[in-house]
């Protein structure tokens, strides 16, 4: 059974969702590529895992949080998670691009193709997708909004707390 609960953040409501093991889901609300809670998943805000996910997210919007102790087990094709798996390698405070991460990937050609798999990331912040960026390093393709990246890049790189 799938649980989940929301969350407010400095940007925004999120959505977090868990299995019996693991965190499968941490999304913005209204962010592309997820239309809410599923009518099968329970809504159970004291779910052990959910509220380790939403305290380990309230540090880090704090800055007071670099990286998370978390079981996570994202649902997607083998491609998705490889490139998800190298997403969660990119470092606090760092940026890619999809072009470097397709070549890290072995897949040099295939930069749309990891852009594609990044915008499909269900793990919002825990799999940092907002740390990869265009090919001249420009924001784009971040499923939770443009200006959400912006704030997330501007926390990291300055340490200082998130503004709404």
């Amino acid at each position: 059974m799938i649980k989940w609960m929301t969350f407010d953040t400095q940007l925004g409501e999120m959505i977090l969702a868990a299995n019996r093991a693991a965190i499968i889901g941490a999304w913005f609300a209204g962010q592309r590529h997820f239309d809410g809670a599923e009518t099968s998943w329970a809504e159970d805000p004291t779910e052990t895992l959910l509220v380790k996910a939403s305290g380990q997210l309230s540090e880090y919007f704090t800055g007071r949080r670099r990286s998370f102790d978390l079981p996570l087990a994202a649902e997607g094709t083998k491609f998705q998670r490889r490139v998800w798996a190298g997403i969660g390698n990119i470092e606090y405070g760092q940026t890619t691009t999809y072009g470097t991460l397709a070549r890290a990937l072995d897949k040099a050609t295939a930069a749309r193709a990891v852009g594609a798999a990044t915008g499909r990331n269900p793990l919002s912040i825990f799999v940092p997708c907002h740390r990869v960026l265009g090919s001249t390093g420009t924001l784009t393709g971040y499923a939770g909004g443009i200006e959400r990246k912006r704030a997330l890049l501007a926390l990291e790189q300055s340490g200082l707390p998130t503004q709404a």
